[in-house]
């Protein structure tokens, strides 16, 4: 069989009738997993932020030892290299790239946006990061902040916790997730003030 003749669809059904015949996974296995990646998208991640922003204890935990900070929520990343939570503050700003490739906290946060991918963007964050940020997206990082700009890779994935906005004290954790967007848990933006 010529494996370039073979589509994608059918290369997969074949790989994992092979991890399945030699008993290298479990259905089960397989089925938890793809399950998991389904359900990963920037939304858990917002949650977590959330959850960070009105539990102190969490966001200590969270900021701490992230892996198993965020299991306590039901999200598991397993298989996934461990994950790193960086918190955004008045003086310092962190910024998420993978200067290699595209690596990127997919059982979190889903598949990465097509622009994080790219050698532009992997570039200039390392190179000129605020001008990137405010080139691209209108993001103006004051000049007394530390721009920090950390390289996600294979062995460790990155996400940001964003500052909470002023005015949003006294809101759930649901009116709060739904403030976060993706472009924040990179690092990229930066959460407007509630109105």
């Amino acid at each position: 069989m010529n494996l370039a003749e073979l589509d994608s669809d059918k290369l997969l059904a074949a790989f994992r009738g092979l991890l399945l015949s030699k008993g290298v996974l479990a259905e089960e296995e397989l089925s938890r997993s793809s399950a998991a990646m389904d359900a990963a998208s920037p939304a858990r991640g917002a949650a977590v932020v959330a959850k960070a922003w009105v539990d102190a204890d969490y966001r200590a935990r969270l900021l701490d030892n992230a892996t198993p900070a965020i299991e306590e929520m039901g999200i598991y990343l397993t298989g996934a290299p461990p994950l790193g939570v960086l918190e955004n503050t008045p003086d310092v700003h962190n910024i998420i790239v993978c200067t290699l490739c595209s690596c990127y906290p997919r059982m979190l946060l889903g598949y990465p946006p097509l622009w994080y991918k790219s050698a532009g963007y992997r570039s200039r964050a390392v190179r000129d990061p605020r001008g990137l940020l405010r080139e691209e997206w209108g993001t103006i990082i004051p000049a007394e902040t530390k721009v920090r700009v950390l390289d996600s890779t294979a062995d460790y994935r990155w996400m940001v916790l964003p500052r909470r906005p002023k005015g949003t004290e006294g809101w759930s954790e649901e009116k709060l997730a739904g403030l976060v967007r993706e472009t924040d848990l990179i690092g990229v933006t930066v959460l407007p003030e509630a109105v």
